[in-house]
């Protein structure tokens, strides 16, 4: 089976979990890609561990954004480092990194330094505020993007404080990546690289675009103000009801006139029902009846009754789960959106797999994530041709690891 980016090589100079990611992507498919981890004092750390959860063995986030790659540990406080990264990045198609640009530029690793002997280079940068504006310069971190999106406020039900979902950084990873595929299919024809930036604030924006083109659509304070579940102006789309077992139930049925004589048998409503048997009734008039209605009816059984009655009357509805749902989930399985993992220290672990499928070339895991350096000599043999002697004359200088 073919791999379809297997004449790519990646070099990743990133430190973040998103975009440190958008490589592995690409590492999926095929492309070489070798991880750089600078081993000068106050650099590095371990951006792959979960500051959120529980630590555990298994550094989880690693396996996922580091898979599929080579790794190399190299000083970039030395002189000597920052050449093996220049001489790399000359040899590499795409040049990936997420650090602040004045320190790209003190390594000798911005565009203009890298294009001038790579002309060709794709130069791809994991920004928080774009490249362009008085804030081009700010970190690159998730929370303070997604803090001026609007979104956050508006989440949690009313008098609650604003929610941060951290889903915004996954936008800016595919964003990444497809920026990167861009690039690369402009220079097949061009014989021409280019610079390319997608940033956290971006991502977070187009997390949103249902409610932010909305607003700039109409405006209006509506948008503005989180909204309660019961001032919803369907009952039975974008509505949650809880289940008798704490569950909650979520409707998804805009057209109710299309859905309401199987719903209305699903929930024990007459479907002549004088208060709601046409679409007006129900989303105006009575509309707040309807929901008291559909409160009492949903709380009289577990969520799982309701899914089976979902099912039968192929209604477009479910119940909210948490995240065991698809840890089990034959689907999710099926199509490798889960895999399990034979870890050398750990033993079986199941991990997220892939996200897109194709019929030839699809992706696979070929390795996982590598240790600190776990490949440096076998990097600098292969695409810098350094002889032995060199290698550990590096190695006892510290300047590879």
């Amino acid at each position: 089976m073919s791999r379809v980016l297997e004449d790519l090589l990646v070099l990743d100079l990133t430190t973040e979990f998103w975009s440190g990611l958008a490589s592995a992507m690409l590492g999926d498919f095929g492309a070489r890609v070798i991880r750089v981890e600078s081993l000068a004092a106050g650099e590095g750390g371990d951006a792959n561990r979960d500051g959120q959860h529980p630590p555990t063995d298994w550094n989880y986030l690693a396996d996922l954004a580091q898979r599929n790659k080579r790794g190399l540990a190299v000083d970039l406080g030395e002189e000597a480092g920052r050449e093996i990264l220049r001489a790399l990045a000359a040899r590499a198609d795409v040049f990936l990194t997420d650090l602040p640009a004045a320190r790209l530029a003190e390594l000798g690793c911005d565009y203009s330094a890298l294009s001038a002997a790579r002309p060709d280079l794709v130069y791809a940068r994991g920004s928080g505020f774009g490249p362009r504006g008085p804030d081009r310069d700010l970190p690159a971190l998730d929370e303070l993007a997604a803090a001026r999106t609007g979104m956050m406020p508006i989440l949690p039900q009313p008098g609650q404080p604003p929610v941060y979902t951290g889903s915004g950084q996954m936008y800016t990873t595919v964003m990444l990546a497809l920026g990167i595929l861009i690039a690369l299919h402009h220079r097949a024809d061009t014989g021409e690289g280019q610079e390319v930036d997608a940033s956290l604030f971006a991502g977070n924006m187009y997390g949103a675009s249902l409610d932010l083109q909305a607003y700039l659509a109409m405006g209006g304070e509506r948008f503005l103000q989180p909204e309660s579940r019961l001032d919803k102006g369907n009952p039975m789309s974008g509505t949650v009801y809880p289940s008798r077992d704490g569950r909650w139930v979520t409707l998804t049925m805009p057209d109710t006139d299309r859905w309401w004589p199987s719903f209305a048998e699903v929930v024990g409503l007459d479907v002549a029902d004088p208060r709601f048997d046409d679409h007006e009734k129900r989303c105006g008039e009575h509309r707040l009846e309807m929901m008291r209605v559909l409160e009492a009816a949903f709380r009289k059984h577990p969520g799982a009754h309701w899914r089976q009655r979902f099912d039968e009357k192929q209604l477009s509805a479910d119940v909210i789960e948490a995240y065991s749902y698809p840890a089990g989930d034959e689907q999710a399985h099926r199509n490798r959106y889960l895999v399990d993992l034979e870890h050398p220290s750990l033993g079986p672990l199941k991990s997220l797999g892939f996200p897109i499928h194709m019929s030839d070339g699809t992706a696979r895991l070929d390795r996982l994530a590598p240790c600190r350096g776990q490949h440096s000599a076998e990097i600098l043999q292969e695409l810098l041709e350094y002889p032995d002697e060199k290698i550990f004359e590096l190695e006892a200088e510290g300047v590879i690891a």
